[in-house]
């Protein structure tokens, strides 16, 4: 669909951009169209294009027929945002928020939530879905989030086909494919695209002192020569490059770069570039930002914006309890802000957080130094972005920025209506060649890969609502398996050539046997006659081969010290006197010392025949065979020893194998075949030659296609099978599988470790357990130590008995499941983390933040508040669950609610509200 398809804006479209203030841009206007024809629609369009107006116009369309939306986004920061900027629209009744963690007027005509939300009301059948006409998925190439993406599948998939779906995107390179898929299983689907940034975008990057383009302004494609030649006479100077070096070492020692964050300020400042976003990958390096401003006279506000800066800072403190303020470091915190500078990480208390964005949409921070989490949709927008460095921690490994991650952080940089143009300044260092940062800047290639894959909770509502069938049929349908199919499809046209090859192979065959007096089917016979010898052929050697082996190994690792024996292993020849017996039985090999002095192991691939002794020397107490001396002396005792070196070893009559005889049965037939005393036949043995080969690739492509096409499948099969066993699951009288009442319970838990969970409650280890150790029992669940930190063993956890035997059960029941999970060849749960137990039994028991903070860092887990209030939330999100999971009136379910309550207070509640 293209602008030329409409004559003019329908008249809900025509209302909509009415009450805007402003013209939509073309693509804007063509999705806007799509939705008030009846189309779902995909928007892939850069980062400040004004994606987001197409969902907006989607609400309007529920609101104007009198049916529901549904707006979705990724993270709860998002959701809340959102749904202000939805009420400042359309008024608090018109508008609800849910977010796990917050319900505000959930039965509104449009609900804004996270993606998991509506997931689960999917699942549960939930009478809010009546009425659903629109779901807005903000943010939908999330989906190749390989922690979370496969949630975005599920709502696609589950939606009910009168639904709209309006998807908004980042560009991503494989918008018609996305879009294919979407239209595939939800029917009618307008793609748009757009790469067209309403803000220009100039790349720059900072050598020291100077601000260099990145390219070429004749050449747009090619690095700034102007920039090379810098940096290459920098280099040269081999002073400045050690001092540099140096310096950066230091830095990078204390979270930096090199480069002294208010020097690079006050360059922004100079050149026009504020306000700034400095995207640092670690909180610590944004912290270390922060303090080193502070240490400085940086100041980037007029006195009268201090007062502004005050009024706003107060109003977002105002729900904190007066005594967290000095443990939560306001006065620190305030400081920057009224300076003009901030971090932004979730480090942070949301409540930090909220204040610093509001700031700096106001104008009233001028930088923010941020982790990459503030580039998933947070309306930010600056006037440039700043990347220190071009490596980011992905949670397992150091890694390089993707074009796809680089696009998204410097799409921050330039404000609509505000700014001429944007600005994406990169940091040098040596490490960081211009040629690479062109080559994220220029790249084009952002594939959306699908990440989706069956999992516990999925597979036991699936299995619910739509049977193992029905759920087998979603599976294929999934955008993971459309994306293989789609790879599969060169292979396919492989194999479908062979099989035409083969065919026609098969055709000139009988043509020419025919023509020889020969039947077809004769001929091939005895060619697979000739095949099977081959095979078994090949099958003797091998056993022959691993006999050998066997028996070497036997004898290496019978070697005693003293034992001499020969060597023939190419570089030492001759004798060789046993130092020590080999240490392990796999693979066994003994320290010898060659009669040339060579000292070394000796293993089976150094001989062809297992080893002889061909005698015995009494090895000196008095030898060290560490010297060279003591081995001169054992060396001499071995050419002293009149022992003869080996001239061959008679071989063992071996027994013959099953393969021996039937490659004898097999030679016999064969030599009596009728075929086999036939000459003039050669071109038929090439052509039966071609056809096996053309059967081996057959064979090959075959597996290769079954393997990938029924890879999602085969994992569905395996969870099934550890469901089965453990009773979740099980065979009614139709023979169908069904949800057991036991399963019923792992439906409703929707974790990482929800298998884990729901075996815990079945188990009752956790029934008797009073709310604080229920509520740090359950943290093991979600919690997960930062990797430098280290939480200790069950064993040496404080606490009371009651708790310390609850989680020495809650392992033993891991371990077991863990048991199960690898007899069907699934990934295994991770195992309990016992890092926040101390810090929310403290906290559940009323004691202060301070004590819990403190609690934890004894620990060993040094918990920033915003991470205390983040896994408060988590811990809060499964109680929640585990209590609407089993009958409410049970010891468990009652305790799960109080839990909540005596986690639920203070800065956690604040943050809740």
């Amino acid at each position: 669909m293209t602008t030329d398809d409409f004559s003019g804006p329908g008249p809900q479209l025509a209302a909509f951009t009415a009450r805007l203030g402003f013209r939509l841009d073309p693509f804007q206007r063509e999705a806007c169209a799509a939705l008030e024809a009846g189309q779902g629609v995909l928007v892939c369009a850069p980062t400040g294009a004004g994606k987001t107006i197409v969902g907006e116009f989607a609400v309007h369309l529920a609101l104007a027929q009198g049916t529901k939306c549904f707006y979705t986004t990724p993270i709860k920061a998002l959701s809340n945002q959102k749904y202000h900027d939805l009420v400042d629209v359309h008024g608090a009744a018109n508008v609800g928020l849910l977010t796990g963690d917050n319900s505000i007027n959930s039965g509104a005509p449009v609900v804004v939530m996270t993606t998991e939300v509506l997931r689960n009301m999917l699942y549960a059948g939930s009478s809010s879905l009546q009425g659903l006409s629109h779901v807005v998925m903000d943010e939908v190439h999330f989906l190749a989030d390989r922690f979370r993406g496969a949630v975005w599948e599920e709502v696609i998939l589950g939606l009910d086909p009168s639904v709209r779906v309006a998807s908004l995107s980042a560009t991503v390179s494989n918008a018609e494919e996305f879009g294919d898929w979407i239209t595939t299983v939800r029917g009618d689907t307008a793609v748009i695209v757009d790469e067209h940034r309403p803000v220009p975008l100039h790349q720059h990057m900072l050598v020291g002192s100077r601000m260099f383009e990145l390219f070429d302004r004749k050449h747009p494609k090619q690095v700034n020569p102007e920039l090379n030649r810098f940096i290459k006479h920098r280099l040269l100077s081999d002073d400045a490059v050690g001092g540099y070096r140096e310096r950066l070492a230091r830095e990078r020692r204390r979270g930096g770069t090199g480069v002294s964050r208010p020097r690079l300020i006050r360059l922004l400042e100079e050149n026009g570039l504020l306000p700034a976003i400095t995207f640092i990958f670690s909180r610590k390096g944004c912290d270390g930002a922060l303090a080193q401003c502070l240490r400085s006279d940086l100041n980037l506000l007029e006195p009268h914006q201090v007062s502004a800066v005050d009024a706003i800072v107060d109003r977002h403190l105002s729900a904190l309890a007066p005594g967290d303020a000095d443990v939560l470091g306001v006065d620190e915190w305030r400081d920057g802000l009224r300076r003009g500078f901030a971090a932004h990480h979730a480090g942070l208390l949301p409540t930090f957080r909220q204040a610093v964005e509001e700031l700096f949409v106001e104008g009233l921070v001028q930088v923010v130094f941020a982790t990459e989490t503030l580039a998933l949709g947070i309306n930010m927008p600056a006037r440039s972005v700043v990347l220190e460095r071009l490596v980011k921690y992905n949670g397992e490994a150091h890694v390089d920025l993707t074009p796809g991650e680089y696009t998204q952080l410097t799409g921050r940089a330039g404000r609509r209506g505000i700014d001429v143009e944007g600005h994406a300044v990169v940091v040098w260092t040596p490490e960081v060649a211009p040629d690479r940062v062109a080559g994220l800047a220029g790249a084009r290639t952002f594939p959306l890969r699908s990440s989706f894959a069956p999992e516990y909770n999925m597979a036991m509502n699936l299995i619910d609502r739509l049977g193992v069938d029905g759920s087998r049929d979603l599976l294929r349908r999934s955008f993971a398996q459309f994306q293989t199919d789609r790879s599969v499809v060169g292979q396919a046209r492989q194999l479908d050539r062979a099989r035409m090859t083969l065919r026609k192979v098969d055709a000139e065959l009988e043509h020419s046997a025919e023509r020889k007096g020969l039947a077809p089917e004769s001929f091939l016979e005895y060619v697979s006659l000739r095949e099977d010898i081959r095979r078994h052929e090949r099958a003797a050697k091998f056993v022959r081969r691993m006999e050998a082996s066997e028996a070497v190994s036997e004898d290496l690792l019978s070697l005693k010290p003293g034992n001499v024996i020969g060597l023939n292993n190419g570089r030492h020849r001759g004798l060789a006197l046993v130092l020590e017996r080999a240490a392990m039985d796999v693979d066994p090999k003994p320290l010898v010392l060659s009669e040339d002095g060579w000292t070394g192991r000796v293993g089976v691939r150094d001989f062809v025949n297992p080893p002889e002794v061909l005698g015995h020397l009494r090895i000196p107490k008095s030898a060290n065979r560490r010297s060279a001396q003591g081995r001169r002396e054992l060396v001499k005792l071995i050419r002293s020893s009149g022992i003869a070196r080996p001239r061959g070893r008679n071989k063992k009559k071996r027994e013959l194998s099953e393969h021996d005889l039937r490659l004898t049965e097999l030679r016999n037939r064969l030599r009596k075949h009728p075929v086999h005393k036939l000459n003039g036949i050669d071109d038929l043995h090439r052509l039966s030659e071609r056809r096996h080969r053309l059967l081996r690739d057959i064979d090959s492509l075959e597996r290769a296609v079954d393997e990938r096409t029924a890879a999602l499948e085969t994992e569905f099969d395996a969870i099934t099978g550890v469901l089965t066993e453990l009773s979740y699951l099980e065979t009614d009288d139709s023979g169908e599988l069904v949800v057991t009442p036991t399963g019923a319970v792992l439906r409703r838990i929707y974790s990482e470790s929800d298998l884990l969970v729901a075996e815990c409650i079945r188990a009752g280890i956790w029934d008797r357990l009073s709310p604080p150790d229920l509520a740090a029992v359950v943290s093991s669940m979600v919690y997960e130590s930062r990797r430098d930190s280290y939480s200790g063993g069950v064993d040496s956890m404080p606490g009371d008995r009651a708790l310390r035997e609850s989680l020495l059960a809650t392992v033993d029941v891991w371990q077991a499941t863990n048991d199960v999970q690898e007899r069907h060849g699934v990934v295994q749960t991770r195992e309990p983390d016992t890092g926040f137990c101390v810090a929310i039994g403290a906290w559940a028991s009323g004691r202060s933040l301070r004590e819990a903070l403190l609690a934890a860092s004894e620990r060993g887990q040094l918990l920033s508040p915003g991470d205390f209030v983040r896994w408060n939330r988590q811990v809060i999100d499964l109680l929640e669950q585990i209590r609407g999971s089993v009958d409410p009136d049970t010891g468990l379910a009652v305790a799960a609610a109080r839990a909540v309550k005596g986690v639920k207070r203070g800065v956690v509640a604040s943050e809740l509200d």
